[in-house]
């Protein structure tokens, strides 16, 4: 259990370093919008900054979101299965599907970074735009943190396994109203106590 947490541990890092991302976007689009309709002066940088900027927090909570379990999961009939039965099937699926595919991100992503790397290749989106080759490293670096992160989602599938139930998850925020609920469940229960 110790490695899986090590593995959660580093995916929650990142990503709380890359949401970070999401404040300086809101900066750029706020200075933008306000550069564009009050001095009715755009600039020639925000555009290539705000996609850039989208697109590595995008990429870079990937590893995030598997950690929490909270990517989009085509779970319709699973969940309904008994516990080692949803282990198999997520097992196989990790290593039919999820490794093949961020193997390929990996290797894809890598060459895509490099032509970009040697070519000192700068964004045609603007005049005089940014270099792009830093924001396409993001690409292998993401997929190399999700197939990280994968290693602790097959090890959660084997625990499951053997033991019978899912191992547990570093917690992190929740949402208010699920927090409110929970606890309105709770008032209900002591309610009904005599």
């Amino acid at each position: 259990m110790r490695f899986i947490f090590f593995i959660d541990h580093i995916s929650h890092g990142v990503g709380k370093v890359f949401a970070w991302c999401i404040v300086l976007l809101t900066l750029v689009v706020s200075l933008e919008v306000f550069m564009r309709y009050v001095f009715r002066m755009p600039s020639s940088w925000a555009y290539d900054a705000s996609y850039m900027l989208y697109g590595t927090l995008f990429m870079m909570s990937g590893a995030y979101a598997l950690s929490q379990s909270a990517h989009v999961r085509a779970d319709v009939l699973s969940r309904y299965f008994p516990v080692r039965v949803h282990a198999v099937m997520d097992l196989l699926l990790y290593i039919v599907f999820f490794y093949p595919g961020i193997l390929a991100l990996a290797w894809v992503g890598w060459d895509f970074f490099s032509v970009s790397f040697r070519q000192n290749e700068h964004s045609s989106m603007t005049p005089g735009g940014p270099p792009v080759w830093p924001y396409k490293f993001v690409i292998p670096l993401s997929a190399t943190l999700l197939a990280i992160q994968g290693v602790a989602e097959v090890s959660r599938c084997v625990i499951c396994l053997r033991e019978g139930k899912w191992p547990a998850r570093l917690g992190d925020v929740e949402e208010v109203e699920s927090i409110q609920k929970l606890e309105e469940v709770k008032q209900q229960q002591e309610d009904r106590q005599p």
